[in-house]
């Protein structure tokens, strides 16, 4: 019975413009997959992995959990920023205790903007064809 209680798993779902991620954390050394590869192999930029490891800093847990992620769509960035927010969502039910620390430091809310759809009658979604009165 007591290696069930130890292989807890808590979930967390994180999005982010056109991204993502279902994020797993489970106890461990601080190990993280993502979407079967390492984190460094996944994510090259070190800003990147700084911005994935900010709910560990606030929470003071680095290196309490291992980290397992399926992150889809958009680009690196969103992608990072997707994985941030599952992880933020998964150490709220690790420890509901954490929701102050992590909500002053805008962890905890999803990032809204995404790419506006294109018009008809314009090139992109904003940019008019050149106008001549003649």
């Amino acid at each position: 019975m007591a290696k069930k209680s130890e292989n807890i798993v808590f979930q967390g779902t994180g999005r982010r413009k056109e991204s993502i991620a279902r994020v797993r954390l489970v106890a461990g050394k601080g190990e993280f997959t993502v979407n079967g590869v390492s984190l460094d192999e996944h994510f090259k930029s070190e800003i990147l992995k700084v911005v994935i490891n900010q709910p560990f800093a606030v929470t003071n847990t680095v290196g309490k959990y291992d980290v397992i992620v399926k992150v889809t769509g958009g680009g690196l960035s969103g992608q990072a920023g997707a994985v941030r927010h599952g992880i933020a969502r998964a150490l709220l039910k690790v420890n509901e205790e954490y929701r102050p620390e992590l909500k002053a430091a805008g962890l905890l809310t999803r990032d809204p903007r995404m790419k506006e759809r294109k018009k008809y009658g314009l090139k992109k979604a904003r940019k008019a064809p050149q106008f001549s009165k003649r």
